[in-house]
């Protein structure tokens, strides 16, 4: 099979001008058919600036964390236990462990988002958008321990010891369970935006900003960066979740863990800045600061990234973190919610942070506000595009050679973003079309040739449906959720008594 990937990849290379041509064709038909799909999701709420799609995984944020008492602060510390091994039995069914399925959803969601995402949040909403970004992070938290105890109390379990499991098998079980109807419908509705999804934001996106950034850094033609992505990409997924799981428990860290200690350096380098960073932070957060829309355009930008970039309430997550080896789904549900804490409270914050403490957004020194461009976006020092150029040049003020490690991170976000969207799109394509290894094989060929494709083209209309596609998963997904929340309160009531009575035992 890796013959014919080879073959396959080769003949797209040598019809490259064709393709081209091709290309601009098919852009044209999905802009022309989907872009009424596209405007709809991402529609605004009247009178406002906001996305309804943001309001809509806000509001369950904010429903959850009210519904389950702040569960994210209660059991954090637990979480940290638990991801540490500490209550794992390893005869528990299940293939990855609690650690590997934190990596695993991480590196779904740890990307493009949290370098590229972060820079254009705050050259729109300045400063303040941190503030609100942080905040909506630490209320998505409550989502993801929702829907990822879901993922793993309603997963099918195989005699040759894999599991499946995810929103397509919470929603259809738990529907059933509570006599519901449309749980059928609603879960063939979330596998195909999960499978368009995949391919799209998860997939050709990631694929094409990697392949930009190590050409305008590296000078590597886009189609060389392509091939060994798709390459790369296959040979990892190809092994299943436990390959993806070893490769994202080594990577996670590094790039993660890499990317936070140079922002530390810079953060240290100029300490004597972070105590302003901070105060433009908060003042930013709650009075006009001179960007568009004043205190509330700060608000929809934080809230608009924070909702962007950890995916709390989509139900990704919960597909990775129902392979775990365990028995309880409670325990799985405080695992993964961790990830938003680690995502936006951690990640992204780095990134807004040393974009301000290098003063790379302008600001009139009379006044005390921003300066903004004809884009209304605040002016830079550098005059560098929003986005990654604006990360680039805030991490190369300090180091010389930042930006080079910057394209290494983008290349590595942009990687594991791949590898784990993969496997929920392969999830998603079995749910539909049924478990067996030909199907999963037909779907990871598919998956590698859409990275090839992504990297050589800029199908700007088809990512467009793809990105509306993997957001409109949030729709069925928070539905569900609401219905099926009182079952979560059960188990987490269960869970807690067994705790503190001892029947849950630690093994470590």
């Amino acid at each position: 099979m890796k013959y014919s990937f080879a073959a396959l990849a080769a003949a797209s290379v040598l019809a490259a001008p064709a393709q081209a041509s091709l290309a601009e064709q098919v852009d044209a038909v999905f802009a022309a058919s989907t872009t009424w799909f596209v405007n709809l999701i991402f529609a605004n709420l009247p009178g406002t600036g906001v996305p309804w799609i943001v309001g809509w995984l806000v509001a369950g944020a904010v429903v959850f964390t009210l519904y389950f008492g702040f569960i994210q602060f209660r059991a954090f510390g637990h979480a940290l236990q638990i991801v540490r091994g500490k209550y794992s039995d390893p005869k528990d069914a299940g293939e990855v462990s609690p650690f590997q399925a934190l990596t695993a959803a991480l590196s779904g969601t740890v990307g493009l988002g949290n370098i590229a995402g972060v820079a254009v949040a705050v050259s729109i909403g300045g400063a303040g958008a941190t503030f609100w970004m942080i905040l909506a992070g630490l209320l998505g938290m409550a989502s993801k321990f929702t829907e990822c105890t879901l993922g793993v109390k309603y997963r099918n379990e195989y005699p040759d010891g894999t599991v499946s499991g995810g929103p397509m098998y919470y929603i259809k079980k738990g529907f059933a369970e509570r006599g519901l109807p449309l749980g059928g419908f609603m879960a063939v509705m979330f596998s195909i935006f999960c499978v368009l999804g995949s391919l799209g934001g998860g997939n050709m996106f990631q694929a094409n900003q990697a392949a930009s950034q190590v050409s305008s850094v590296l000078g590597v033609p886009t189609w060389i960066t392509g091939l060994v992505l798709s390459g790369i990409v296959f040979l990892v997924i190809v092994g299943g979740i436990k390959s993806i799981a070893r490769v994202t428990e080594k990577v996670v860290p590094f790039m993660g863990g890499g990317y936070f200690i140079v922002g530390m350096a810079i953060l240290i380098l100029n300490w004597d800045m972070i105590g302003w960073a901070f105060s433009e932070i908060i003042r930013g957060a709650f009075t006009d600061s001179g960007i568009v829309g004043g205190m509330v355009g700060a608000i929809i930008q934080g809230f608009r990234r924070a909702a962007f970039s950890n995916e709390a309430g989509i139900g990704s997550a919960a597909i990775a973190h129902s392979a775990v080896r365990t028995k309880e789904p409670i325990s799985e549900g405080f695992v993964s919610l961790l990830e938003p804490f680690i995502d936006t409270v951690i990640i992204c914050t780095m990134t807004a942070l040393v974009i301000i403490i290098t003063q790379q957004l302008l600001i009139d020194a009379n006044t005390g506000m921003y300066i903004l461009g004809e884009n209304g976006r605040i002016a830079n020092v550098d005059g560098v595009g929003a986005g990654v150029p604006l990360t680039s040049a805030a991490f190369g003020s300090a180091f010389g050679w930042a930006p080079y490690a910057l394209a290494l991170a983008v290349f590595l976000f942009a990687f594991s973003t791949m590898i784990t969207w993969s496997y929920y799109g392969m999830k998603a394509w079995t749910y539909m079309f049924g478990e067996g290894e030909g199907k999963e094989l037909a779907f990871k060929l598919i998956f590698c040739f859409f990275i090839f494709v992504g990297a050589v083209t800029s199908l700007d209309a088809v990512i467009d449906f793809s990105d509306a596609a993997l957001f409109s998963m949030a729709i069925f997904n928070i539905i569900a959720l609401y219905f099926l929340m009182p079952i979560v309160k059960r188990e987490l009531n269960s869970y807690l008594q067994r705790l503190k009575s001892g029947q849950i035992k630690a093994y470590k």
